[in-house]
């Protein structure tokens, strides 16, 4: 059970290199997100013109 509270916890006992990698890693993965995040936004942005662009172009086809 201690073990899994340390663990748990955001303080690392035991070695300090294996804090900063800890550190290091969990700072990589917020950069990650913050990527995914930013790549989704400019997909759904890239879908809604693209979606746009062939509906204007249907209009264009229709008779009248």
């Amino acid at each position: 059970m201690a073990k899994a509270l340390i663990g748990y916890l955001n303080s690392d006992l035991r070695d300090p290199r294996l804090a900063a990698e800890n550190s290091r890693l969990r700072a990589r993965v917020g950069e990650l997100e913050a990527l995914v995040l930013r790549l989704s936004e400019e997909n759904d942005r890239l879908v809604a013109a693209q979606a746009a662009e062939l509906f204007s172009r249907d209009d264009e086809l229709q008779p009248v």
